[in-house]
């Protein structure tokens, strides 16, 4: 029985724990401090097909990123698990300048050819998209796509964790290089990933690595209102901030991009304020909504923005993935699918070539 520990449990740690999972002769051990975490703060869309981002590799991965959604919810139901945290309702893009959306229309239409998830693209009017938002209000048309969808985080990483079964431990823990594999806590192990997001450096830098990965905080809001939302479009305006809505008449409002002060996890109410104030014109009704609750957690960025996963260099059986930044419920799930096929040595659509881990992790003294 080969024995592989996980550190971090977010979106990225929990799909690998998952697949790992089904594997008879691994036993596979999960260690988070659950402090921070990224996944947990993060209500998402998935919507990669309009991102005008130059960096063809990372569209590659947000793309299929987008896709493995599919196979992930196949294998979940496979294995009796609830699919609550997933619900392809559609997306709503909204532009200041908006002779842009033909633009992206005509880019979506392009696009569709090798991601018919997609589905059906079409620039409403105001009147038939409040058929599908009532309310929405701040424009005169938008461009909407069918197979866009909204992505609980916290759930999503419940239900996996749920469904792997694994052992978790949840406490912070270091990683110790042995003459033969490495212990974390009192336990030793043969492979270890890494999947502490914006924390990655904290286990690496004692071991003599230079870590280019820095925490960017996140916030956002939740409201209650009276409305079931469930079958809502998200909502993406030019912007930082999302209107995604939840059944039961949740309605998520966020995120905040904060750069520059570190791992901080304090609720600004003045930053929450100000973003409530900038969606009121596009959703007036919010004003009625009752405050439920805010997140905050740390995403993590590269200083050239792009994600990267592979074997740390000179640490053989270590992997680790880092810098999803703000996509990362796009991309970790196929990111934590693909460390578990690293693990195994097994092939993968991803090449880690293409997303190399040595840009940005790098040993510079050895202990």
């Amino acid at each position: 029985m080969k024995k592989v520990a996980i550190i971090g449990a977010g979106i990225v740690g929990a799909t690998a724990a998952y697949y790992l999972s089904k594997e008879s002769d691994i036993e596979v051990t999960v260690f988070d401090h659950g402090k921070g975490q990224a996944t947990k703060a993060a209500a998402g869309i998935i919507s990669p097909w309009f991102s005008k981002r130059r960096n063809k590799a990372w569209y590659k991965m947000a793309r299929l990123g987008a896709d493995f959604y599919v196979d992930l919810l196949a294998d979940l139901e496979k294995s009796r698990q609830e699919i609550d945290f997933y619900q392809r309702s559609g997306v709503f893009l909204l532009k200041k300048n908006e002779p842009k959306l033909e633009e992206l229309y005509q880019l979506a239409l392009e696009r569709r050819e090798e991601s018919p998830l997609i589905g059906q693209l079409a620039i409403l009017d105001q009147a038939s998209a409040n058929e599908l938002f009532p309310g929405l209000q701040g424009f005169d048309r938008l461009l909407y796509a069918s197979g866009g969808a909204r992505v609980d985080g916290q759930l999503l990483v419940t239900r996996l964790l749920e469904a792997s079964q694994v052992k978790l431990v949840k406490e912070k823990v270091t990683l110790t290089p042995l003459a033969s594999g490495y212990q974390i806590g009192e336990e030793e192990f043969e492979q270890v990933i890494l999947a502490t997001g914006a924390w990655l450096g904290h286990l690496l830098e004692p071991l003599g690595y230079e870590v280019d990965v820095r925490p960017q905080k996140g916030q956002l809001r939740d409201y209650q209102l009276a409305q079931d939302m469930e079958a809502y479009p998200v909502v993406m305006p030019e912007g930082e901030w999302d209107l995604i809505p939840f059944a039961g008449g949740k309605l998520s409002l966020g995120a905040t991009h904060e750069n520059g002060i570190g791992f901080d996890l304090t609720v600004d109410e003045t930053l929450l304020q100000q973003m409530e104030e900038a969606a009121l014109p596009c959703y007036p009704s919010l004003v009625e909504a009752t405050r439920a609750g805010e997140r905050v957690g740390i995403r993590a960025y590269t200083s050239d923005f792009s994600p990267f996963f592979g074997q740390v260099p000179e640490l053989a059986g270590v992997y680790a993935a880092s810098g999803l930044g703000s996509s990362g419920l796009t991309t970790g799930p196929i990111i934590g699918y693909h460390l578990a096929q690293l693990v195994q040595s097994r092939e993968m659509t991803l090449d880690p070539a293409n997303y190399p881990i040595e840009n940005y992790v790098k040993l510079v003294k050895s202990e």
